[in-house]
């Protein structure tokens, strides 16, 4: 195994602490390069993945996020499947007051998929957005 398929392998998410936890900020991730597996025919699906947050305590470590995305690459899921996850997973690691996450898949079989999966805090309303 090459170095950077041992690093995907081993790597977990992290977060970071939010050095201005007072205020809310917006953080935007963009991941033009996403892919997973169709659990039916196993063709690879490609996607943009768009990461949008208002954090609270807690930060997204870049490279950590890098990393996990990049294990999608082998896993068999469905478009609804992948956003989900990857929004519960960054939710439970940094407990935002607002997230968003889109999957922008590419076009296959004549049919183009965006799936948009939110979650915000508890009594939490940024501008209206939640």
């Amino acid at each position: 195994m090459k170095y950077g398929a041992k690093m995907i392998a081993k790597s977990t998410l992290e977060a970071v602490p939010n050095g201005n936890p007072e205020r809310d900020y917006e953080i935007d991730f963009t991941i033009p390069e996403f892919t997973c597996l169709c659990p039916r025919s196993n063709f690879p699906d490609f996607a943009t993945i768009r990461i949008h947050y208002i954090p609270d305590r807690s930060l997204v470590e870049l490279k950590s996020l890098k990393l996990y995305i990049n294990k999608f690459r082998d896993q068999e899921m469905f478009h609804e499947a992948a956003v989900n996850r990857i929004l519960d997973d960054l939710v439970a690691l940094v407990q935002p007051r607002f997230m968003e996450v889109t999957g922008d898949f590419n076009v296959r079989g004549n049919i183009k998929t965006l799936v948009t999966a939110r979650h915000a805090a508890k009594g939490y309303s940024p501008n209206g957005r939640a």
